[in-house]
């Protein structure tokens, strides 16, 4: 019989999001490259790795490819071993003659329900459901501690964050019973239009499993199928125990283009807010081949300046406050500023990038203009989706989508690509 794991993880990892763009057409949220060489569920993974938390299970729905080979077999995260392991849930559809009705995940707490005979079999003691797209570092053992003193049906992470941010989150007022360490929740609002609090939910819930059951089978009655929607309020209006843990550190919510490229900025500078050393970050190493590219060759007249630039990059033009993932190449007299570059892309010569996150796999021909000018303020993201053959010359402005994997023949009948403009 396999040892019952006191906590058991389930990341929701399945969603994509439109305010993302041509950055998750091909891939989940949580799936996304970031900070030059992982993805962002390696946070959670990290975590649950640092926390000690060895029974993980993830909730994947939309186009779950890249997600289930970076993931691999769990090793990255030491999650592989005989009482240890991570397992990857998709939906599935049953087939006509039996009894069992299912169908694709309508929300996080039904990808959560439809998946309680896995969650049963392992006979946790608690429950820890976690977001796969947030950026931060915490041990969960604190929040599950804080929980257990409670005696909490249920204890939710929060952070506090800006008011005029605050319609966008799941928000709580929380009592001062334990100071700065939480309390009871005493209200909880959906993404309210009039935020009255400020405490943001991370996504992050521990439960107590009879309760979480309750809860999920009464929310099959319902129209949604929402953690925050749904079940918070349940149990609040049930009078369930409902604490809230505060959190203090960073966190980075990659909600938007925007949030998503001033995370990836907060890792440069000479005191960054995200520190992947001493956070203690683990990714697969496995996944296109991270672990045998060779060592970053910077040409001479190459110039990098506060910038992260990983194994398998030739640098041969100017890099400033940029992040540059592997297989790169950057010609002479290019020049990269304030981006993020994903795996295996080729800036010709005399190209100009600045605030541009470009996909995958892309090139750029000579002498293109593409985001803002060089040295200027950006104000908006100019985003480059993967797999584009880009002719020189061309001038993609600043704000500008490119949809990914364009053919020649949509290219010849573009001279540029304005301000803002969406390229399809």
């Amino acid at each position: 019989m396999m040892q019952k794991p006191s906590t058991l993880a389930m990341i929701l990892a399945g969603g994509r999001v439109d305010k993302l763009n041509v950055l998750t057409y091909y891939r989940p949220k949580s799936a996304i490259p970031f900070g030059g060489f992982a993805r962002v569920i390696d946070f959670p993974l990290s975590n649950l790795l640092h926390s000690g938390i060895e029974r993980v299970a993830i909730l994947s729905q939309y186009r779950s490819y890249s997600l289930i080979n970076h993931i691999g077999t769990g090793a990255a995260w030491d999650m592989i071993g005989r009482y240890r392991g991570v397992s990857i849930l998709p939906p599935f559809k049953s087939n006509s003659d039996t009894r069992e009705t299912t169908d694709w995940y309508r929300g996080s707490a039904d990808a959560v329900y439809k998946n309680l005979d896995f969650v049963q079999y392992h006979n946790p003691e608690d429950i820890l459901i976690l977001s796969g797209d947030h950026i931060y570092k915490m041990d969960y053992q604190d929040l599950i501690e804080y929980h257990h003193q409670k005696e909490a049906d249920l204890t939710i992470g929060f952070v506090q964050v800006a008011k005029t941010r605050a319609h966008r989150f799941g928000i709580a007022s929380i009592d001062r019973e334990d100071g700065e360490l939480g309390g009871r929740v005493k209200q909880y609002w959906e993404k309210p239009e009039n935020p009255e609090a400020d405490w943001a939910s991370l996504t992050v819930l521990v439960f107590k499993p009879k309760v979480l059951y309750q809860a999920l089978q009464e929310n099959q009655q319902s129209v949604s199928y929402e953690f925050g929607r749904d079940i918070i309020p349940l149990l609040m209006a049930q009078g369930k125990k409902v604490y809230g843990y505060k959190y203090k550190g960073y966190w980075g919510y990659t909600g938007t283009v925007e949030e998503y490229w001033q995370a990836n900025m907060d890792l440069l500078g000479d005191n960054p807010p995200i520190d992947m050393g001493s956070w203690g970050l683990r990714t697969n190493m496995e996944h296109r081949g991270i672990r045998d590219a060779q060592p970053a060759l910077i040409r001479e007249g190459a110039q990098i300046t506060n910038s992260l630039v990983y194994n398998g990059c030739l640098i041969e033009g100017t890099v400033r406050n940029s992040i540059i993932f592997p297989g790169v190449h950057v010609e002479r007299g290019a020049v990269i500023e304030n981006s993020v570059l994903f795996f295996s892309n080729h800036i010709g010569e005399d190209c100009c990038l600045n605030k541009v996150i470009t996909d995958v796999n892309s090139i750029f021909g000579k002498s293109m203009r593409v985001g803002a000018d060089i040295g200027t303020r950006a104000e908006k993201v100019t985003v480059i989706g993967w797999n584009n053959i880009i002719p020189e010359g061309m001038c993609i402005g600043e704000g500008a989508t490119v949809y990914p994997h364009l053919g020649s023949k949509r290219w010849s009948a573009v001279k540029s690509v304005a301000s803002g403009e969406v390229l399809r």
